[in-house]
């Protein structure tokens, strides 16, 4: 495809979601606690961007706007300069309550445009509700990050951004390696790409693999030219077991593909500039 690229690479690590657990691997940052020292790690390890889920006492994810916002209250204490991204994906919530946590203004927020099956359901994401999303996400200037799980999602994103509901400027992220969904094939990258760029060219983009195509879609993001997104989340396997000792090796494994291909890690003040994000005061 294109040259390699100079431009700095973003490094997003997606720290905890939902599936894994301490059974799984004790690595797995649960309690707020964790979850912000994982941060620090992977924030002194190189990655700028923190894609955060949040746990009960129990393990089970939640929406729970509380622990939200104490998460991003000691995230802005320990690691002022991460940028926060809220998931407001469907594992952790029903409806509207998967954007509750919005008015806490995260610098971003994930958002998945439309539905397609998982190992063993389908995540829906109706037409209204995704709407309902975008909107908060406009009204408090939150920056969306469209996950696409399929070809159908970016051309989706194209038309929310062509009709308003959508900034021209959005983050997208191809996600690669769910079962049943879209599988890591390098000409199905390659298309998502070239699609990206003839219909969303004020987008910025990454990719992320699921288990095994994790370090896979690294590579491949980091030679064309997009960004990286990585950590224990992605990293598992489909009986749940993760393949990596913490957040901080997933992300020094990430650093060390852009040393390879004469790609400098982003700074948080490149990050910033880069997804055209100002700083907020904490608070």
């Amino acid at each position: 495809m294109s040259k390699p690229s100079t431009e700095p690479c973003i490094i997003c690590v997606a720290i905890t979601g939902s599936l894994p657990t301490k059974e799984n691997n004790p690595a797995v940052p649960i309690s707020i606690d964790e979850q912000v020292e994982s941060c620090q790690q992977s924030f002194e390890a190189g990655a700028t961007i923190a894609h955060c889920h949040v746990r009960n006492d129990d393990q089970s994810p939640t929406s729970d706007p509380d622990r939200f916002m104490r998460l991003k209250e000691n995230l802005e204490r320990h690691c002022p300069d991460m940028i926060i991204q809220f998931s407001t994906g469907g594992r952790s919530g029903a409806g509207r309550e998967r954007g509750g946590m919005l008015p806490l203004r995260p610098h971003m927020a994930s958002l998945s445009v439309g539905s397609c099956n998982f190992p063993t359901r389908v995540y829906e994401n109706s037409p209204e509700l995704v709407d309902w999303l975008a909107e908060e996400m406009r009204g408090y200037g939150v920056r969306p990050e469209v996950e696409a799980f399929d070809l159908g999602h970016v051309y989706q994103a194209a038309t929310m951004v062509e009709d308003g509901r959508l900034p021209s400027n959005i983050h997208i992220q191809f996600v690669m390696g769910v079962k049943n969904a879209m599988p890591v094939d390098r000409e199905a990258f390659e298309f998502f790409v070239r699609t990206r760029e003839r219909l969303l060219p004020g987008a910025t983009w990454c990719a992320a693999g699921i288990g095994a195509g994790q370090v896979v879609v690294n590579e491949w993001c980091i030679r064309e030219g997009g960004h990286v997104r990585t950590g224990l989340e992605d990293n598992v396997r489909l009986d749940r077991t993760t393949l990596a000792p913490s957040n901080a090796a997933l992300v020094e494994r990430a650093t060390g593909l852009c040393e390879r291909f004469d790609r400098p890690v982003a700074t948080a003040a490149e990050a910033r500039s880069i997804l055209k994000l100002k700083r907020r005061q904490t608070g």
